[in-house]
Protein backbone atom coordinates (compact mmCIF):
# COMPACT_ATOMS: atom_id res chain seq x y z
CA UNK A 1 0.00 0.00 0.00
CA UNK A 2 1.09 3.23 -0.82
CA UNK A 3 1.58 6.44 1.12
CA UNK A 4 1.33 10.10 -1.54
CA UNK A 5 0.79 13.24 -0.59
CA UNK A 6 -2.20 15.93 -1.73
CA UNK A 7 -1.88 15.72 -5.17
CA UNK A 8 -1.11 19.28 -6.42
CA UNK A 9 2.35 17.99 -4.17
CA UNK A 10 5.48 17.03 -6.27
CA UNK A 11 7.02 14.06 -4.67
CA UNK A 12 10.47 14.96 -3.25
CA UNK A 13 11.22 11.40 -1.27
CA UNK A 14 9.80 8.24 -2.54
CA UNK A 15 10.19 4.29 -1.13
CA UNK A 16 9.60 1.94 -3.66
CA UNK A 17 9.05 -1.71 -2.64
CA UNK A 18 11.49 -1.50 0.15
CA UNK A 19 12.79 -4.99 1.94
CA UNK A 20 14.74 -4.08 4.28
CA UNK A 21 16.66 -5.31 7.68
CA UNK A 22 19.66 -6.62 10.20
CA UNK A 23 21.31 -9.74 9.40
CA UNK A 24 18.99 -12.12 8.07
CA UNK A 25 15.75 -10.92 9.56
CA UNK A 26 13.74 -8.14 7.26
CA UNK A 27 12.18 -5.46 9.44
CA UNK A 28 10.77 -3.64 6.78
CA UNK A 29 8.79 -5.95 3.55
CA UNK A 30 7.56 -4.30 0.59
CA UNK A 31 7.49 -0.55 2.42
CA UNK A 32 6.14 2.10 -0.12
CA UNK A 33 5.89 5.53 0.50
CA UNK A 34 5.82 9.09 -0.74
CA UNK A 35 6.37 12.81 0.84
CA UNK A 36 5.76 15.69 -1.04
CA UNK A 37 7.05 19.37 -1.23
CA UNK A 38 5.86 21.44 1.65
CA UNK A 39 3.55 17.95 3.20
CA UNK A 40 4.24 16.74 6.65
CA UNK A 41 3.64 13.05 6.42
CA UNK A 42 3.57 11.22 9.71
CA UNK A 43 4.98 7.32 10.30
CA UNK A 44 3.28 5.90 13.24
CA UNK A 45 3.06 2.76 15.24
CA UNK A 46 3.73 0.74 17.54
CA UNK A 47 7.45 -0.20 19.06
CA UNK A 48 9.26 -2.80 16.81
CA UNK A 49 7.08 -1.84 14.01
CA UNK A 50 9.95 -0.76 11.79
CA UNK A 51 10.02 2.92 12.19
CA UNK A 52 13.67 3.72 12.80
CA UNK A 53 14.60 1.28 10.23
CA UNK A 54 12.46 3.00 7.64
CA UNK A 55 14.29 6.15 8.88
CA UNK A 56 17.56 4.43 8.22
CA UNK A 57 17.06 3.59 4.83
CA UNK A 58 15.60 6.94 3.63
CA UNK A 59 18.78 8.59 5.35
CA UNK A 60 21.47 6.37 3.46
CA UNK A 61 22.41 4.85 7.12
CA UNK A 62 20.97 1.28 6.08
CA UNK A 63 21.09 -0.04 2.62
CA UNK A 64 17.70 -1.82 1.55
CA UNK A 65 17.95 -5.33 0.35
CA UNK A 66 15.65 -4.74 -2.00
CA UNK A 67 13.26 -1.76 -3.67
CA UNK A 68 14.32 1.83 -4.80
CA UNK A 69 14.64 5.02 -2.64
CA UNK A 70 14.16 8.43 -4.31
CA UNK A 71 15.05 11.93 -4.11
CA UNK A 72 13.00 14.31 -6.95
CA UNK A 73 12.69 11.14 -9.18
CA UNK A 74 16.29 9.96 -8.88
CA UNK A 75 17.13 6.97 -7.72
CA UNK A 76 19.69 7.14 -4.38
CA UNK A 77 19.39 3.89 -3.60
CA UNK A 78 23.16 3.15 -3.41
CA UNK A 79 24.10 6.43 -2.73
CA UNK A 80 25.78 6.91 0.72
CA UNK A 81 23.69 9.13 3.54
CA UNK A 82 26.28 11.98 2.77
CA UNK A 83 25.69 11.96 -0.89
CA UNK A 84 22.05 12.06 0.52
CA UNK A 85 22.61 14.27 2.47
CA UNK A 86 24.07 16.83 -0.80
CA UNK A 87 20.87 15.65 -2.50
CA UNK A 88 18.99 17.56 -0.21
CA UNK A 89 17.83 15.03 2.99
CA UNK A 90 18.30 15.81 6.63
CA UNK A 91 18.16 13.20 9.17
CA UNK A 92 17.09 14.63 12.93
CA UNK A 93 17.74 11.38 14.79
CA UNK A 94 16.23 10.44 18.06
CA UNK A 95 18.15 11.37 21.12
CA UNK A 96 18.89 14.64 19.31
CA UNK A 97 22.04 13.99 17.59
CA UNK A 98 23.92 17.46 19.41
CA UNK A 99 27.51 17.68 20.47
CA UNK A 100 26.60 18.48 23.88
CA UNK A 101 30.58 19.28 25.10
CA UNK A 102 30.42 21.81 21.97
CA UNK A 103 28.77 25.25 22.26
CA UNK A 104 25.86 25.86 20.70
CA UNK A 105 27.48 27.91 17.95
CA UNK A 106 30.23 25.24 17.31
CA UNK A 107 27.12 23.16 17.19
CA UNK A 108 25.83 25.39 14.17
CA UNK A 109 28.85 25.82 12.57
CA UNK A 110 29.08 22.01 12.17
CA UNK A 111 26.06 21.72 11.00
CA UNK A 112 26.46 23.92 8.38
CA UNK A 113 27.50 21.49 5.53
CA UNK A 114 30.47 22.92 2.77
CA UNK A 115 27.43 23.15 -0.12
CA UNK A 116 25.14 24.94 1.71
CA UNK A 117 26.97 28.73 1.00
CA UNK A 118 23.28 30.28 1.30
CA UNK A 119 22.28 29.37 4.66
CA UNK A 120 23.18 31.35 7.81
CA UNK A 121 23.01 31.12 11.50
CA UNK A 122 21.51 34.88 11.48
CA UNK A 123 18.51 32.77 9.99
CA UNK A 124 18.68 30.46 12.30
CA UNK A 125 18.21 32.72 15.28
CA UNK A 126 15.67 34.54 13.63
CA UNK A 127 13.65 30.91 13.75
CA UNK A 128 14.98 30.02 17.04
CA UNK A 129 15.81 33.28 19.11
CA UNK A 130 16.65 31.42 22.21
CA UNK A 131 19.81 29.60 20.79
CA UNK A 132 21.29 33.11 20.07
CA UNK A 133 21.23 33.83 23.98
CA UNK A 134 22.84 30.54 24.06
CA UNK A 135 25.84 30.61 21.07
CA UNK A 136 28.55 30.56 24.27
CA UNK A 137 26.97 27.70 26.06
CA UNK A 138 27.84 24.16 25.84
CA UNK A 139 25.19 22.09 24.20
CA UNK A 140 24.78 19.80 26.88
CA UNK A 141 23.82 21.95 29.35
CA UNK A 142 20.34 23.13 27.73
CA UNK A 143 17.23 21.89 28.48
CA UNK A 144 15.85 19.38 26.57
CA UNK A 145 13.50 21.88 24.18
CA UNK A 146 16.53 24.17 23.38
CA UNK A 147 18.83 21.14 22.84
CA UNK A 148 15.55 19.52 20.01
CA UNK A 149 15.61 23.06 18.98
CA UNK A 150 19.56 23.09 18.17
CA UNK A 151 18.82 19.70 16.33
CA UNK A 152 16.27 21.03 14.04
CA UNK A 153 18.71 23.97 13.06
CA UNK A 154 20.35 21.59 11.33
CA UNK A 155 17.28 21.30 8.80
CA UNK A 156 17.72 25.76 7.61
CA UNK A 157 21.33 25.22 8.08
CA UNK A 158 21.80 22.03 5.55
CA UNK A 159 19.21 23.49 2.84
CA UNK A 160 17.40 20.66 3.30
CA UNK A 161 14.44 19.50 0.96
CA UNK A 162 13.43 16.56 2.74
CA UNK A 163 13.68 16.19 6.86
CA UNK A 164 13.74 12.80 8.49
CA UNK A 165 12.32 13.63 12.22
CA UNK A 166 12.68 10.50 14.36
CA UNK A 167 10.76 11.20 17.72
CA UNK A 168 10.79 14.78 18.07
CA UNK A 169 8.98 14.98 21.52
CA UNK A 170 10.78 12.55 23.47
CA UNK A 171 11.19 13.61 26.97
CA UNK A 172 9.63 16.77 26.43
CA UNK A 173 6.95 18.47 28.17
CA UNK A 174 3.71 19.04 26.58
CA UNK A 175 4.52 22.84 26.44
CA UNK A 176 7.50 22.43 24.11
CA UNK A 177 6.42 19.70 22.04
CA UNK A 178 3.81 22.18 20.82
CA UNK A 179 6.71 24.63 19.90
CA UNK A 180 8.69 21.89 18.44
CA UNK A 181 5.88 21.09 15.98
CA UNK A 182 4.82 24.75 15.70
CA UNK A 183 8.56 24.85 14.34
CA UNK A 184 8.34 21.73 12.02
CA UNK A 185 4.69 23.60 9.72
CA UNK A 186 6.93 26.65 9.49
CA UNK A 187 9.47 24.55 7.97
CA UNK A 188 7.26 22.82 5.86
CA UNK A 189 5.29 25.86 5.04
CA UNK A 190 8.81 26.99 3.02
CA UNK A 191 8.32 24.08 0.98
CA UNK A 192 10.36 21.37 2.55
CA UNK A 193 8.90 17.66 2.82
CA UNK A 194 8.96 16.48 6.32
CA UNK A 195 8.61 13.16 7.44
CA UNK A 196 7.77 12.27 11.11
CA UNK A 197 8.19 9.35 12.80
CA UNK A 198 6.12 10.58 16.49
CA UNK A 199 4.80 8.74 19.64
CA UNK A 200 1.91 11.72 20.02
CA UNK A 201 -0.48 10.33 18.33
CA UNK A 202 -3.44 12.91 18.33
CA UNK A 203 -1.14 15.63 17.88
CA UNK A 204 0.74 14.30 15.37
CA UNK A 205 -2.06 14.19 13.81
CA UNK A 206 -3.13 17.84 14.13
CA UNK A 207 0.05 18.63 11.62
CA UNK A 208 0.24 16.09 8.89
CA UNK A 209 -1.18 16.09 5.43
CA UNK A 210 -0.69 12.43 5.45
CA UNK A 211 -0.49 9.45 7.87
CA UNK A 212 0.88 5.97 7.48
CA UNK A 213 0.93 3.38 10.17
CA UNK A 214 3.22 0.20 9.83
CA UNK A 215 2.51 -2.83 11.19
CA UNK A 216 5.11 -5.74 11.57
CA UNK A 217 6.99 -3.84 8.80
CA UNK A 218 4.76 -3.76 6.78
CA UNK A 219 1.92 -0.64 5.79
CA UNK A 220 -1.19 -1.38 7.56
CA UNK A 221 -3.01 1.71 6.99
CA UNK A 222 -2.62 5.35 4.48
CA UNK A 223 -4.34 8.26 3.78
CA UNK A 224 -4.88 11.79 4.38
CA UNK A 225 -5.83 12.80 7.70
CA UNK A 226 -9.14 13.62 6.22
CA UNK A 227 -10.08 10.50 6.09
CA UNK A 228 -8.48 8.66 8.70
CA UNK A 229 -9.33 9.06 11.77
CA UNK A 230 -8.19 8.31 15.86
CA UNK A 231 -10.20 5.17 16.09
CA UNK A 232 -8.66 3.93 12.59
CA UNK A 233 -5.15 4.63 13.64
CA UNK A 234 -5.93 2.88 17.28
CA UNK A 235 -7.05 -0.34 14.94
CA UNK A 236 -4.32 0.05 12.92
CA UNK A 237 -1.87 -0.66 15.91
CA UNK A 238 -3.70 -3.47 16.90
CA UNK A 239 -3.47 -4.97 13.41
Amino acid sequence: MSATAAPAAVTVLELRDVFAGYGEADVLRGVSLAVGQGSIVTLLGANGAGKTTLMRVASGLLAPRSGAVLVEDEDVTARSAQQRARAGVCLIPEGRGVFRSLSVRDNLELFRPPWAERSSIERVMEIFPILGRRLEQAAGTMSGGEQQMLALARAFLSEARIVLVDEVSMGLAPKLVDQIFEILTTIASEGVAILLVEQYVRRALEIADHVCVLGRGEIVLSGTTDQISHVDVAGAYLT
